[in-house]
C-alpha cells in the first residue's frame, strides 16, 4: 500500500474516523487499532512476512523484560546476545546472504578455485531494516539501563509497527515514541491542519519532483554508455533530487500522517542540500539513521576520543556500515566510504562541527562563501550518489568517466525544460522555508488566507497534472 495510492487514500480516513470519533475516549482501543491497522497495512505489501513482523516483537518484547529481570549479569548478557543474533540473523539471511555468498565466490576464483555458491531465492522483506533497528535500539537501552521494559505487548508492538514509518522509518527511540503511545490523546484540530500540510508537501515532493526526475535519471542511468557527459551530468542531477525528494516526501508524509493520530515521530530531514560542509550534510541527512550509528556504534566504539587514529577508525566504521546497511552491493559500501572520505579533512582540522545552524539564517540570501560552499558540497554529494545509483562499480568507473571527458561542454541530448522548471521551483520554495521543519510549515502565518489557499490548489494541481510515472519509494527496498 503506497503512501500515494488510492488504496491509502481510503485506508487512512477510515482508521483515523474510527481513532478519534470511535475510539477517541479509550486509549487500550486506540491503540488497538494502530495495531491492528499497522498489521493490515504491513499485509497489503506481503501477508507471508507479516509472522516475520510478529515474530521480531515477541521477541524483543521478552527478552527486554528477561534482561530486566535477570539475577546476573550473565543472564541479562545471555538474553541481550540472543536478541541481537537472531535479529542481525533473519537480516543477514534476507539481506545479505547472498552478497556474501557471492562475494566469496569472486574470492575463491581470483585464487584460481572455481566454486558454485548456494543463493537464496527470496523476497527482501519491506521494513525489515527499519523494524530490526528499532528492536535493537530498545533492547540496548534495557541492557544499559537507560529504560525499563514495556510490559503492555500492545503498547509496545505499535512503538515497532506504528504504519506511518513501519516500512521506511524514521528509525524511532523507545524513549521518544513509548510515552507518546502510553499516554492519552486529544483532537487538536491545528495539529491535525499541519499534519495535512506536510503530507501535501510531502506528495508533490514525490508524485511530481522525484517521480518526475526518476523517468530521466532511469534512462540516462540504464543507458549511460549512449550518452554524452553533459547528459550523465544531468542524469546524476535528476537521480539527486529523485532521492531526495523520494526519502524526505516519504518522511514527510509519515510525520504528517502521524500527527494525525496526536503522535510526533522524529525528523529526519533537515534541507541536507543546502549544507556547507559534508559533516552539516550528514547531521541534516536521514537523521534517524545518522543518529543511531552514532548512539548505537560510533560512541560505543570511543566516539572522537581516544586521538585522532580512532577518531578516523571510528568514522569509516560508521560510514561504510551505514553503506552497508542500505543493501548487499559494493556500490553502497564504495559510496559510504566516499563520505568517509569527504568528511575526513573536517575532523582531522577539528571543523566538523563548525556549520550547526541552517544557512544565511534570518537573511534572504547566503553570501558568496556561503554559496561556494553549498555548491561543493552539492557537487560531492551528487558524485557520491552517482554510485550509490549504479548496478556495480564498473558501471559507475564508465559512468563518471562518461561525465568527465569532452563531451561534458556539449548540449544535453535530454534537456526535459518541464522538469527542471519544476525541480528549480522547488528548490525556491524549499530555500525560503528552510528555517522551519518543512518547507511550507509556516505558510498560514506568513501568507494571507486567499493567497495559503491559491498555494494549496496549486500544488494539488501539479500533483495531478504534473505527476510522473508511479515508482516505489527508493527506501522501500533497503
Amino acid at each position: 500500500m503506497l503512501f500515494n495510492s488510492i488504496s491509502f487514500a481510503i485506508f487512512l480516513p477510515i482508521v483515523f474516523v474510527l481513532y478519534w470519533f470511535v475510539f477517541g475516549k479509550n486509549l487500550k482501543m486506540q491503540n488497538r487499532l494502530l495495531l491492528v491497522s499497522s498489521y493490515f497495512f504491513y499485509a497489503c505489501w506481503d501477508y507471508r512476512f507479516l509472522f516475520l513482523l510478529i515474530f521480531s516483537t515477541l521477541l524483543d518484547y521478552f527478552t527486554g523484560i528477561k534482561m530486566y529481570e535477570a539475577k546476573s549479569t550473565k543472564m541479562k548478557k545471555w538474553w541481550f546476545w540472543l536478541s541481537v543474533c537472531v535479529n542481525l540473523g533473519f537480516l543477514g539471511v534476507f539481506k545479505y546472504f547472498n552478497f556474501f555468498a557471492a562475494s566469496f565466490s569472486d574470492a575463491l576464483l581470483l585464487l584460481g578455485f572455481k566454486a558454485n555458491p548456494a543463493v537464496l531465492n527470496i523476497v527482501l522483506p519491506v521494513g525489515i531494516s527499519f523494524y530490526t533497528f528499532h528492536g535493537l535500539s530498545y533492547v540496548v537501552d534495557i541492557y544499559k539501563d537507560r529504560i525499563k521494559p514495556e510490559r503492555n505487548f500492545v503498547d509496545y508492538s505499535v512503538f515497532v509497527s506504528f504504519f506511518p514509518l513501519l516500512v521506511a522509518g524514521p528509525i524511532e527511540r523507545a524513549t521518544h515514541l513509548l510515552p507518546q503511545i502510553r499516554q492519552q490523546r486529544e483532537f487538536n484540530y491545528p495539529k491535525m491542519v499541519d499534519g495535512l500540510r506536510q503530507i501535501l508537501w510531502g506528495l508533490f515532493k514525490k508524485v511530481v519532483i522525484a517521480d518526475n526526475c526518476a523517468y530521466y535519471a532511469n534512462m540516462i542511468f540504464n543507458h549511460s554508455s549512449d550518452y554524452s557527459g553533459s547528459t550523465l551530468a544531468l542524469g546524476a542531477l535528476f537521480f539527486t533530487f529523485q532521492i531526495y525528494g523520494d526519502f524526505s516526501g516519504y518522511s514527510d508524509i509519515a510525520l504528517g500522517t502521524a500527527r494525525l493520530f496526536g503522535m510526533e515521530l522524529l525528523r529526519n530531514f533537515a534541507f541536507p542540500y543546502f549544507s556547507r560542509d559534508i559533516a552539516e550534510f550528514w547531521r541534516r541527512w536521514h537523521i534517524s539513521l545518522s543518529t543511531w550509528f552514532r548512539d548505537y556504534l560510533y560512541i560505543p566504539l570511543g566516539g572522537s576520543k581516544g586521538g585522532m587514529w580512532k577518531k578516523v577508525r571510528n568514522t569509516f566504521i560508521i560510514f561504510i556500515v551505514s553503506g552497508f546497511w542500505h543493501g548487499a552491493n559494493w556500490t553502497f559500501i564504495v559510496w559510504g566510504a566516499l563520505n568517509a572520505l569527504f568528511i575526513l579533512p573536517l575532523i582531522i582540522f577539528n571543523k566538523n562541527r563548525n556549520n550547526l545552524e541552517i544557512v544565511a539564517k534570518g537573511k534572504q540570501l547566503p553570501t558568496l562563501k556561503e554559496f561556494l560552499s553549498i555548491l561543493l558540497t552539492f557537487s560531492l554529494t551528487t558524485l557520491a550518489w552517482i554510485v550509490f545509483r549504479s548496478e556495480n562499480m564498473g558501471h559507475a568507473y564508465n559512468y563518471i568517466s562518461g561525465i568527465f571527458s569532452r563531451s561534458l561542454f556539449t548540449i544535453p541530448e535530454i534537456l526535459p525544460i518541464k522538469t527542471i522548471v519544476l525541480v528549480c521551483l522547488f528548490i525556491v520554495i524549499e530555500w525560503l522555508g528552510r528555517e522551519h521543519q518543512y518547507a511550507i510549515e509556516n505558510i498560514d502565518v506568513k501568507v494571507p488566507k486567499f493567497g495559503r489557499w491559491a498555494f494549496y490548489y496549486a500544488i494539488v494541481a501539479c500533483i495531478v497534472y504534473y505527476a510522473g510515472a508511479e515508482q516505489q519509494f527508493i527506501y522501500f527496498q533497503f
